[in-house]
């Protein structure tokens, strides 16, 4: 897949600066000249020199604008003995972190490690392979304590929370993840360990265990699936949620107004909304633990 236009920009500038064309203290291209040089909008012209400045490569100067950084060219190049497949998934998952999993590629991973994009391949043999491999890390960040709290439920708000906490902090997680095709990783399994356990032993049926298992991951993930949605919408027109929200919201009005939706009219009317996705993820949560409790309560 051909990066996005604001990564190979970026990569062009970051091989001046470690080429030496641009050194410490120099200017590099403002949003103005990155518009008129690569023919880009002004938000990608921005995503460019953000990239830069996440890399430690340019920092911004008052009355100078943005300049190459005391240290930029210490970052590459490195040589390839002093790679690992450890440094390689850190890499990616920074990048995923910071950009999206639309901007990782190989290419991308080997220009901020500082080595040639072939010498990654003697550590993952595609990008695939390295997606897998960045979830299994990520999903092993989450430390099951070795005594789990008292009952059921707590055992699952526990899982489903630090889960929550997870895809907030990884926005690529979730979409990495399939429920259709689960990936045979084994911090994925710890989750389901977790999940089972708490559920075994109340009379439930094997089959409904699982089923539950899978019901509370899928309520967490497929709600974590906006995040990284909405970052890249706010990425690609630069306005936010809440800008989107605020436009868009006396069109809402008129059509509900219009008097053809009376029920929703009629509970919206009631009280001021705030649409939240935390608030959301715990309503859902707690709804479908207060379903669980009826189904244990039958079994036993």
């Amino acid at each position: 897949m051909t990066d996005p236009p604001y990564l190979r920009i970026a990569a062009e500038i970051r091989r001046r600066i470690v080429a030496g064309e641009l050194r410490e203290g120099d200017k590099v291209p403002s949003t103005r000249r990155i518009i008129a040089e690569w023919g880009v909008a002004m938000a990608t012209a921005t995503k460019v020199l953000a990239t830069l400045k996440r890399e430690g490569l340019v920092v911004a100067k008052p009355g100078a604008g943005t300049v190459v950084a005391g240290r930029a060219r210490k970052v590459a190049p490195r040589t390839e003995a002093e790679l690992s497949r450890e440094r390689v998934v850190k890499a990616a998952i920074r990048i995923a972190d910071a950009e999206g999993i639309r901007a990782l590629s190989m290419r991308r991973v080997a220009s901020g490690l500082g080595v040639a994009t072939m010498a990654l391949y003697r550590h993952v043999t595609a990008k695939e392979e390295l997606i897998l491999e960045m979830a299994d890390v990520a999903l092993g960040e989450i430390r099951f304590p070795p005594e789990p709290p008292s009952g059921w439920r707590a055992q699952l708000e526990l899982m489903a929370r630090a889960q929550w906490a997870l895809f907030r902090r990884h926005p690529w997680l979730a979409q990495a993840l399939s429920i259709t095709r689960p990936q045979p990783l084994p911090n994925l399994l710890r989750h389901a360990d977790w999940a089972t356990r708490a559920l075994d032993g109340h009379g439930l049926p094997a089959s409904t265990i699982m089923y539950a298992h899978i019901t509370i991951f899928n309520h967490v993930r497929g709600i974590a699936l906006n995040f990284e949605a909405e970052a890249e919408n706010e990425s690609g027109t630069a306005v936010t949620a809440d800008a989107w929200l605020a436009e868009n919201e006396p069109i809402l009005w008129d059509l509900v107004s219009e008097g053809r939706f009376p029920n929703f009219a009629g509970v919206v009317s009631r009280a001021p909304f705030d649409y939240d996705l935390d608030t959301l993820f715990e309503f859902g949560l707690q709804r479908l633990l207060d379903g669980y409790a009826v189904l244990l309560a039958k079994a036993s």
